[in-house]
Parts: C-alpha cells; sequence; structure tokens
C-alpha cells in the first residue's frame, strides 16, 4: 500500500470516528481542524477513493495564452511544423510576444491534440485457406554469417502452407531462379498435398515481371509453376506483411534454430535442417488453437 492510499485510509477512518462520535470529537481526536474533516464530508461517497488526495494545479492562470494566440499558433503550425524556430519567428512579426519556450509549452498541450491524427491503416478482410495447399507461401531467408565457419553464403528457402502451417525448408549456396526451380520440384516431392497456388514477393529468383520490358518472358521458377498448373500470385510491392506466415516462420527459424548451431559445410548445414524441419512440425501453434502442424494436417487427412 502506497503513501496516497495509506492517506485516503486514514482520512475514512476519521469520518467514520466523526460520524459516530462528532466533529468536535474526531478533531480533538486525530489533532485535525472541524474545517477539513468538513471538506472530507462534502466529497466522500463511502469508499476511500473518494478520500485520495486531488491535484492542487490551478485550472487557470492571469497569464496564459489567449484564444486569439492559440489561434494563431493552430493557424501557421501546419506550415511550420517541421521547423519550430522559423513558427516562433513569424509569430513574432505578427504581433506575438511570448517566449520560445511557451510557444513550445502551448503545442504541446493544446496544438497537437487539436491536429487530426493520421487515421490507422484497415486492413481488408484476409480469405484464410480452407483447405491444405490452397496456398503456400515461399520466400528466402539469408543464414547468419556467425553460425558459418567457412565464410561462405547460404540461403534457406521456406515454404509454409496456410492451412495447416505445414513448413518444410532447404538450404542452397546461390540465391537464383534456378534455385528456385530446384526448391519448387522437392517441395512438390515433399508436401504430403497437392499445391494449387503458391505466393511469393517481387523477387528477382522468383520472377522478372517488375525488371523486363518483355511481359512474356518467364524465370525458371515460373516455367515450373506453368508445367505443374500451380497459380500463381505476386504479393504487392514492398507489402511484406501480405507474406506474413513465411516472415513469421523465419523469426521462430532465428529464435530455435540459428540462435543454438554452426554449420561446417554446406551438406552439415543441410543435415542439420532436415532435422529442424522434422522437429518443427511437430510444435504446437496459438494460430491452431494449440495443435502442431502435424496434428491438423492428420486431421484434414482423415476427412480427404
Amino acid at each position: 500500500m502506497n503513501s496516497i492510499t495509506q492517506e485516503a485510509h486514514f482520512r475514512q477512518r476519521v469520518l467514520k470516528y466523526s460520524f459516530k462520535k462528532g466533529v468536535s470529537e474526531a478533531a480533538r481526536r486525530y489533532h485535525i481542524s472541524r474545517k477539513t474533516i468538513y471538506v472530507w464530508r462534502k466529497r466522500y461517497d463511502g469508499t476511500w477513493k473518494s478520500l485520495v488526495e486531488r491535484s492542487h494545479r490551478p485550472h487557470h492562470h492571469p497569464n496564459e495564452h489567449t484564444a486569439e494566440e492559440k489561434e494563431m499558433i493552430l493557424r501557421r503550425y501546419p506550415r511550420y511544423k517541421n521547423d519550430l524556430i522559423r513558427l516562433w519567428d513569424s509569430l513574432r512579426k505578427c504581433g506575438y510576444t511570448r517566449s520560445y519556450t511557451s510557444m513550445l509549452r502551448v503545442i504541446r498541450k493544446w496544438v497537437k491534440p487539436e491536429i487530426k491524427k493520421r487515421s490507422a491503416r484497415k486492413n481488408q478482410p484476409y480469405q484464410r485457406a480452407e483447405y491444405p495447399g490452397q496456398k503456400v507461401q515461399i520466400d528466402v531467408k539469408y543464414v547468419p554469417t556467425r553460425c558459418v565457419t567457412n565464410g561462405k553464403k547460404y540461403y534457406q528457402y521456406t515454404a509454409i502452407d496456410e492451412c495447416t502451417r505445414f513448413c518444410y525448408r532447404e538450404l542452397y549456396e546461390e540465391h537464383s531462379t534456378y534455385s528456385s526451380e530446384k526448391f519448387l520440384n522437392n517441395l512438390l516431392k515433399v508436401f504430403p498435398f497437392p499445391i494449387r497456388e503458391i505466393q511469393t514477393d517481387n523477387g528477382s529468383e522468383w520472377t522478372t515481371a517488375l525488371r523486363s520490358k518483355d511481359q512474356q518472358s518467364r524465370t525458371l521458377f515460373e516455367q515450373g509453376l506453368e508445367r505443374h498448373d500451380i497459380i500463381y500470385h505476386r504479393i504487392r510491392i514492398a507489402t511484406p506483411r501480405h507474406n506474413g506466415k513465411v516472415e513469421r516462420q523465419h523469426r521462430a527459424d532465428e529464435r530455435r534454430f540459428y540462435a543454438k548451431i554452426r554449420m561446417y559445410s554446406l551438406e552439415d548445414g543441410r543435415e542439420q535442417l532436415r532435422r529442424y524441419n522434422l522437429l518443427s512440425n511437430s510444435i504446437p501453434k496459438v494460430c491452431l488453437r494449440y495443435k502442431s502442424p502435424n496434428e491438423v494436417l492428420m486431421e484434414y487427412l482423415a476427412v480427404m
């Protein structure tokens, strides 16, 4: 119990005694003036919280900013909001006599709350996948250099099913459309269900639609999708949140896998990642109501 709460409980005891023995007797017993007890009585509503000490700060000041001065600041603030010293200088030329720090205090208290804040982004309702393989998100993660002892760069290709969160990963030495096509072929063999649609960002390892003038040109990855009759969906530019499930999985991989291992070669890294693949699909997820991807997948396969 802090000092403010203790003081409120003390005042409550004084009032209860005054109701029982009288105000004068309570004043003599607790060495408090009768006027103070009467003030507490007016505020008392039966709970100790009504007796908590209130602020003594005055509501008004004889030298406070006038409504005209406040309107003057509010009118010029949008133009000079990024250079307040120029705002103060322009106000002085119009007859403003306050100091610079006084103007800043008024802006913090009165002007900024009145400026309409930028409305928060409202994301459109997202249609969740209803069955395994309806949509699979794919992305690439750079393997942290602290995990690699031979000084080479490795890249983790990750695919995650939106419905079951079933995940598959592979390690490659290069970040190219050739590696992407190879990963796609292996993914189709490993996933225990057919894939209807694949979603990626606009990186050059997936597509050249944003770089090539020939709209008919296709990368090896896109050609592989066409051969297997898989729908290809590219997210909007600079919106990684649209690929949020695989991005979130990469953060989990960083915490659970890469923060604890060292790889001495590509083969060693692939073997460790293979074992982690088996482990990760058996870890429960909150978004799956505390079930693991393997458990959710078995439920769907039992019905299909």
